[in-house]
């Protein structure tokens, strides 16, 4: 049986052309196709069955990838969340996964790992492997970890390094010193074990340290 899958993107010349190339992989079936949210929303309603994964654009206009995974999540919660976007900004990856998205793919992934990815994505709903070598990983990784106690000023400070907050914002929200934030920000990177603010964000959510909201 193939796997049905919906893609969520303004360009409609990549739009088609990755039907077309999801079509040769010869185990998916594109079910629906839209430009937008809005678009998505009106289209959902024709089909019988959710889709068991939707590809979707962050930069949309209408309705963009985040208000459209959200509302995805809220609606047709078995369908696995993919973006997929040129955008590899730190604040894009962190707000597509915060929305609900499994993984996060860039759109010049090579064919071949893009497959591989969407295999594994669908079978055990995350795909463990770095699949571009720009400043972030495209996707989430699923490695197993060992256990850590976090403090509850470690966990606060979590929480507000995963949002648009400078560090220096957050030392002034949290009462301390930018010094003493330094401080937490090395610990947390040595407990999480990454390397960067994005890395020590991902790591913290995907543990459910920091809570997926929804809103």
């Amino acid at each position: 049986m193939k796997v049905n899958i919906g893609l969520v993107d303004d360009h409609l010349i990549f739009l088609e052309s990755l039907a077309l190339m999801l079509e040769s992989f010869k185990e998916y079936n594109i079910c629906v196709k839209a430009t937008n949210g809005e678009d998505l929303k009106r289209k959902m309603k024709g089909l019988e069955n959710s889709p068991d994964m939707m590809l979707i654009d962050v930069n949309m206009p209408v309705m963009d990838g985040i208000a459209t995974a959200k509302w995805m999540r809220e609606n047709h919660p078995v369908t696995k969340l993919v973006a997929l976007s040129m955008n590899n900004t730190d604040q894009a990856i962190i707000e597509m996964l915060r929305a609900g998205c499994c993984s996060y793919l860039l759109k010049d992934t090579h064919p071949n790992v893009f497959e591989t990815a969407l295999v594994a994505i669908n079978k055990n709903g995350e795909f463990s492997g770095d699949i571009s070598h720009h400043k972030l990983r495209a996707l989430i990784s699923y490695k197993e970890e060992k256990k850590e106690i976090f403090s509850e000023r470690e966990t606060a400070f979590l929480e507000l390094a995963c949002s648009d907050m400078t560090y220096k914002e957050i030392a002034a929200k949290m009462f301390l010193s930018e010094r003493t934030i330094d401080g937490y920000r090395e610990k947390l990177f040595e407990k999480l074990q990454v390397q960067s603010r994005v890395g020590m964000a991902l790591e913290a959510i995907r543990r459910n340290i920091v809570q997926l909201k929804k809103t």
